[in-house]
């Protein structure tokens, strides 16, 4: 199940909200968002309930005696356990065919390559649960004594799939703590169904430009031109922020109606002048743990930055998909942040901030075509189109037709990468607390139902309906 469809808007939500607040009992509203949260992640793999039990299992016992034996060898053995055991998980269903097929091309092996449904959201809540045990083993958390509490951290279906990264630090307080807030359900609606219309608007017309050009069927280098592959990259782009930072919308704004005050997971980062302030920007539950439970300990800044910098972002590159492409591109970003903190910061603070923000258009747009691509031949083609190694330098009349066409959804897109709404920010709270500005509580309803309104629309009229992220 997905939070774009139309069982989850007009089903599941309104059944899980009735239930969830038909008493005003801590352990029966936990007991609901823990049954509905495994009803959502069985809706499509129900066989991997048990590997999400299995994890959650093998963590809330590690938490309890890593904090039992603190400071002993015990504990040292209970945190090995843990990551050792969630690493070779990720390892077996995310990495092991990877990893015997490029056996087999550099040793002229033939072992037979396993092949593995990747459960959906195991690079996730893998993450979660191994953070939790660190953080106990650090004294930064104290263990939780409910195992059903604890499964409400790990299953929570607002997050389970595909983030953002939630740290149990972060919710420890709310899961034993949560009341009723008119505020947050206000805000999380209206919250939800801005991330909504981000996925089901923009993302999914993007994705459908990206395959006319790119997908398997329609992907021919022979009659692509330089135009159509970069706006097919550009169209990328924006198909991949705003699937996912949607979806991270949606995912806060659920959290929000059930009274989990979720992080931010992106802040404009097409707004960015830097690769760095580009990772700042995006996936910043991906870059803050990688931040604190590997760079860091590596030694940051302090010692051996730079080998710290290329191993956190092979990592990073890793994390996102078992294929060389995924590799080249976090590898890519470690380049161009290493070559920042070399010299290029410096160069950047004594020019315009315009020619620093050109350059990380430049170079997030390249990096798309390394992502997007898994097989390195289509993506040397691409390049080579991108950079007029093709005689096909021209604008198609075709090509000239579809931007006109489409010449107004690209410009709200666009402007839709802009913080604008941040705008909204401030009417949302003075439509709460005060009375004179309760009209404004009338303009963001009628906005949420517009907003409602056509993504309903477009998912009753199509059926294209990707979510990237979840393969990840």
């Amino acid at each position: 199940m997905v939070f774009a469809s139309l069982t989850f808007l007009y089903i599941f939500l309104p059944l899980n909200l009735i239930l969830y607040y038909l008493w005003n009992n801590r352990t029966y509203r936990n007991c609901i968002l823990v049954i509905f949260s495994f009803i959502f992640y069985a809706w499509g793999e129900p066989i991997w309930i048990s590997l999400l039990l299995f994890s959650a299992t093998l963590d809330y016992t590690m938490g309890l005696l890593i904090e039992r034996h603190q400071g002993t060898v015990l504990a040292k053995v209970g945190l090995a356990t843990s990551v050792s055991l969630n690493l070779g998980l990720l390892a077996i269903f995310k990495y092991s065919g990877f990893l015997y097929e490029n056996i087999n091309f550099l040793l002229g092996t033939t072992f037979e390559v396993p092949r593995f449904t990747l459960p959906i959201g195991i690079s996730f809540y893998t993450f979660q649960t191994m953070s939790y045990t660190i953080d106990v083993y650090r004294g930064n958390a104290q263990a939780q004594r409910s195992y059903l509490n604890f499964l409400l951290f790990v299953s929570s279906y607002h997050q389970l799939v595909a983030g953002p990264i939630v740290r149990y630090t972060h919710i420890a307080h709310e899961i034993e703590n949560r009341k009723f807030n008119i505020g947050d359900i206000y805000s999380g609606v209206s919250r939800f169904c801005l991330g909504l219309f981000k996925k089901v608007f923009i993302a999914n017309t993007a994705g459908e430009f990206v395959d006319k050009y790119f997908s398997p069927e329609n992907f021919d280098p022979s009659v692509l031109t330089t135009a159509e592959a970069w706006f097919a990259v550009i169209m990328f782009s924006i198909q991949i922020y705003f699937d996912f930072s949607g979806y991270s919308d949606m995912a806060i704004g659920l959290g929000r109606m059930f009274g989990f005050h979720y992080h931010e997971n992106f802040k404009y980062p097409y707004v960015a002048t830097s690769a760095s302030d580009f990772w700042r920007r995006w996936h910043i539950s991906l870059g803050s743990f990688f931040r604190d439970y590997l760079y860091i300990p590596l030694g940051g800044n302090k010692k051996n930055m730079y080998r710290n910098l290329f191993i956190v972002w092979f990592l990073t590159g890793a994390w996102h998909g078992a294929s060389w492409n995924y590799i080249l591109w976090g590898v890519y970003f470690g380049v161009f942040i290493a070559l920042e903190r070399l010299f290029l910061k410096k160069l950047f603070d004594r020019i315009p901030v315009f020619f620093s923000h050109v350059y990380l258009l430049f170079i997030v747009l390249v990096s798309w075509a390394l992502f997007y691509f898994e097989d390195l031949r289509s993506l040397s083609q691409v390049l080579a189109i991108m950079f007029f190694n093709t005689p096909n330098i021209y604008l198609p009349i075709e090509f000239l037709q579809l931007l006109r066409e489409n010449i107004f959804w690209f410009a709200l897109a666009v402007f839709m990468c802009l913080p604008v709404y941040n705008v909204f920010k401030k009417p949302l709270k003075l439509s709460l607390t005060k009375p004179s500005y309760a009209y404004l509580w009338v303009v963001i309803f009628v906005m949420n139902m517009i907003a409602l309104f056509i993504s309903t629309a477009m998912l009753t009229g199509k059926s294209y309906n990707p979510f990237l992220y979840f393969r990840f």
